[in-house]
């Protein structure tokens, strides 16, 4: 039977606001280079106010809703829980989502006041982004924003890791998680960041269980994750917890495994100018392959390119012409 949705994507709800500056900046004011760092929203101000940067982007964004952005763009279907607030940060963001096409639990909710999340992304020279979160709302994101009949109309669930990190919405996690098994519905999850499952490893693996059906990762969060001193010793110790998986290598590719075999997926040369996005760009790409007919590795493959592309521009999300020009690629 053909579900409604390819993939019901749940994450944190942030306003991403993209400037670049250089590294002195980063160490001038303590920021941990490379790294998402959450801050209170005076720091937030603080720095948007050092930066006085007049080339501001902003966009609706969160690791999983950059990878659902993906997932609709390249013309599947999705679905995304989320909070935000009833500001004008709040009002950008549900538009931009239902422009993208995408359903969502706030179509129809009323709003909190509060704060909406918004992520402070610093991209240097070297094309490494630097995130400073200030969550907002979302911090209270929770079992509320669970949509069961969402979830149960769709082929995948995709868990944002950084989720973690807040109780109410670990909870979330795991009611979202508990659902999709009970109705037959594959279970995805990122590890998100190095520090979240450095700081958060106990909580990964209660929600992660015995096991989950696709696990998206980079090397360094996979040899934290696994407590390895390789990525080849991580990678067998993946198949413990995942019965499929993908670990992003940045400019070496990635390797997938499909179940039965590695395969390794070979790089795009680009000429790098901003990394923000690219694992999320990489999984909604992905997801939208093989839940689009596509093989584990032509998914793969679909999604190293798509992801080639978003690393040489600025910001999370490709054009439509771009997204159009990579289809015709793979034809």
């Amino acid at each position: 039977m053909t579900k409604k949705y390819n993939v019901y994507g749940i994450g944190n709800a942030l306003v991403d606001i993209d400037v670049e500056v250089k590294e002195e900046f980063l160490n001038e004011h303590g920021i941990a280079k490379g790294l998402m760092t959450l801050v209170d929203e005076e720091t937030q101000f603080q720095l948007l106010g050092a930066i006085n940067n007049k080339s501001v982007g902003k966009k609706s964004g969160g690791s999983a809703a950059n990878t659902v952005m993906a997932v609709s763009q390249f013309g599947g279907k999705a679905f995304y829980s989320c909070k935000v607030a009833n500001d004008e940060f709040g009002d950008f963001y549900l538009n931009d989502l239902s422009n993208a096409g995408i359903a969502t639990n706030l179509d129809n909710a009323d709003r909190e006041d509060g704060i909406t999340g918004k992520c402070l992304v610093m991209v240097t020279d070297d094309a490494d982004r630097t995130m400073n979160t200030y969550l907002g709302i979302t911090t209270s994101l929770s079992v509320a924003e669970v949509n069961e009949e969402a979830i149960k109309a769709s082929e995948y669930v995709y868990l944002e890791g950084y989720l973690v990190a807040s109780p109410t919405a670990f909870e979330a996690m795991k009611l979202t998680k508990k659902i999709a098994e009970e109705n037959g519905v594959k279970t995805s999850i990122t590890l998100s960041d190095p520090s979240i499952v450095e700081g958060f490893k106990a909580p990964f693996r209660e929600v992660i269980g015995d096991s989950v059906d696709l696990l998206f990762c980079n090397e360094e969060e996979a040899m934290v994750f696994t407590e390895s001193s390789d990525v080849m010793d991580a990678r067998e110790k993946l198949k413990e917890v995942a019965k499929r998986f993908v670990i992003t290598q940045g400019k070496n590719g990635a390797m997938i495994f499909d179940g039965d075999t590695f395969v390794d997926i070979e790089p795009y040369q680009v000429n790098a100018v901003d990394t923000n996005g690219a694992g999320d760009m990489f999984a909604g790409t992905f997801l939208f392959g093989i839940t689009n007919g596509h093989s584990y590795a032509g998914s793969a493959k679909l999604a190293s390119l798509a992801s080639s592309k978003v690393v040489s521009q600025f910001g999370p999300r490709l054009s439509n012409t771009a997204i159009q020009d990579i289809l015709k690629d793979m034809r």
